[in-house]
């Protein structure tokens, strides 16, 4: 393996703010990106959680050149570049790296199903073929319930055989904890960082030498889940993990991104960052009134975000 620095931690999937016509804010981006730095939480631009795949490449290049002119610091980073297209992962992706991204989350092609370990070997490779860089490093997306394209042991295998220091990790978003033990058995003692995709599974993940997790809820709960990744031996941290299912478990009673913007415009006492991209549809205002009394009932806070 490289000794090029990696990244771990915990990492949000931030959320991407729309003005009224549907375009990104880059301002309101900029603003949640920094407010999550200060809770000691990495960015994973353009995941799942993002909307990312209602992005077009433009414009997530965009995004992130306004967060590095902004002084956001690139090494914090892993923006996900992983599209249906291979020019477009790999413009993507090369951006992402002449910018100073530690790493970058690639998903695997996702429209065509029952596709071949030996396709998907060829589609990562080409993409780390092209992009040509040295400083690059792939963490691999694992989510079937959405992607319906399995990352498998035997696929990492072979990539770290062929791109030792490219093949940095991935995040599992299985929802099987035994999957993502199953890849920590295999590959966590070879350098190969496993991120759970959610924080359920961070104390786990920490106990079986994992690196972290990268989850949507770390979008409005940063810190407090920030605070087990650091003290995940402390005497306390089963207690802490509870905490962090429970206020996982009122979020997931509603579409996830759109409750995850209503809870940052009630917070932030920002009424436009509810705004999603159509086919995702915002919470009906009857829905957020039960979502906001859901966690004011559990005394959930955001602090910080709202500008003083």
């Amino acid at each position: 393996m490289s000794d090029i620095q990696r990244i771990a931690g915990v990492l949000s999937p931030v959320v991407t703010p729309f003005q009224s016509d549907l375009a990104p804010d880059p301002e309101r981006f900029v603003r949640q990106c920094r407010w999550l730095l200060s809770q000691n939480v990495g960015l994973a631009v353009f995941g799942t959680n993002s909307e990312a795949n209602s992005l077009s490449v433009d414009e997530r290049m965009d995004l992130l050149d306004r967060l590095v002119g902004a002084g956001v610091d690139p090494a914090r980073m892993m923006p996900g570049t992983g599209c249906c297209a291979l020019p477009d992962s790999v413009r993507l992706t090369a951006h992402a790296v002449k910018l100073g991204c530690a790493g970058v989350l690639m998903l695997p092609p996702f429209y065509y199903k029952g596709v071949s370990d030996e396709g998907l070997f060829r589609s990562f490779a080409e993409v780390m073929e092209r992009v040509g860089e040295a400083r690059l490093r792939v963490y691999l997306y694992h989510i079937p319930p959405v992607a319906q394209v399995a990352i498998t042991l035997g696929l990492v295998e072979r990539l770290l055989k062929a791109y030792p220091a490219q093949t940095a990790g991935m995040k599992d978003s299985s929802g099987d904890w035994g999957n993502t033990k199953a890849f920590l058995d295999a590959f966590a003692t070879s350098g190969f960082d496993v991120f759970a995709g959610s924080e359920t599974f961070l104390l786990r993940n920490m106990r079986h030498g994992g690196a972290g997790c990268i989850s949507a809820t770390a979008n409005v709960h940063p810190g407090p889940i920030a605070r087990l990744y650091d003290s995940w031996q402390a005497a306390d941290a089963d207690g802490q993990q509870a905490r962090l299912d429970e206020i996982r478990g009122i979020f997931a009673k509603f579409p996830m991104i759109p409750a995850l913007k209503a809870a940052i415009a009630h917070w932030a006492g920002d009424a436009p960052w509810a705004t999603v991209r159509p086919p995702l549809v915002a919470l009906t205002p009857e829905q957020a009134r039960a979502l906001v009394g859901a966690l004011e009932q559990a005394n959930f806070t955001m602090p910080g975000l709202r500008p003083s």
